[in-house]
């Protein structure tokens, strides 16, 4: 399967798809990285293993959308036939989400519904939360809403900070993006704005990443 990935930041979770890919755990071809800001340490880590890498940069473009349809028609030029959101840090617009719609997923902190957007680890706590984690689901226009296909869970600890609690959702999330990305490359997953088939059927909850970072379907 041919994969794209957005990113903004470090790129953990793109290393943790090159790890797989290069260990033969994925059946998967990244065809290229894309990011909103070219110092981005996941172009670093896509260059360093042979992945095409673009950057736009949002300034060079009078509008959002002039900036999304630049950087949607790159994305749109290799080809590819999932697009994954691993740290990307921009809303996309809704011409360019509905343009992929059912082949585009994002990574996110939070057991969704609850903590769209932002800051979700410090509001976890503030609520006082026994059960944390990542959610990994197709995006649609309106942000971290989209159906979601797996979760993975984190116990919140009596001594956790934000910055505790990160780490160890952050060390979730990187199978969980593994086996979600492993599921629908296996041809087993169909979605749309509305929501996710698995195996034909509608998928009524998220499905869960085990303790063997497995997610049974």
């Amino acid at each position: 399967m041919r994969v794209a990935v957005l990113a903004s930041g470090r790129g953990s979770n793109l290393q943790a798809l090159i790890n797989a890919r290069d260990a033969w755990e994925l059946a998967i071809e990244l065809v290229g990285v894309f990011s909103d800001r070219a110092s981005a340490g996941a172009l670093q880590r896509a260059s360093a293993a042979g992945i095409p890498g673009i950057s736009l940069r949002p300034k060079d473009f009078a509008t959002r959308a002039e900036f999304d349809a630049a950087m949607f028609d790159a994305v749109d030029a290799v080809q590819p036939s999932l697009i994954v959101c691993a740290g990307y840090m921009r809303i996309i617009a809704a011409e360019q989400v509905a343009r992929f719609e059912g082949r585009m997923i994002n990574i996110h902190p939070s057991l969704l519904p609850k903590y769209t957007g932002l800051h979700t680890h410090a509001r976890a706590l503030q609520a006082g939360d026994a059960v944390h984690g990542a959610s990994v689901h197709y995006v649609i226009p309106a942000l971290d809403a989209g159906p979601v296909l797996a979760q993975a869970q984190v116990p919140v600890l009596a001594d956790d900070t934000p910055e505790s609690l990160a780490v160890r959702v952050l060390a979730r999330e990187h199978p969980l993006l593994l086996a979600a990305v492993g599921l629908i490359a296996s041809g087993r997953v169909a979605a749309d704005a509305r929501q996710i088939l698995v195996d034909g059927a509608p998928l009524s909850a998220p499905l869960q990443l085990d303790a063997e970072n497995r997610i049974h379907a």
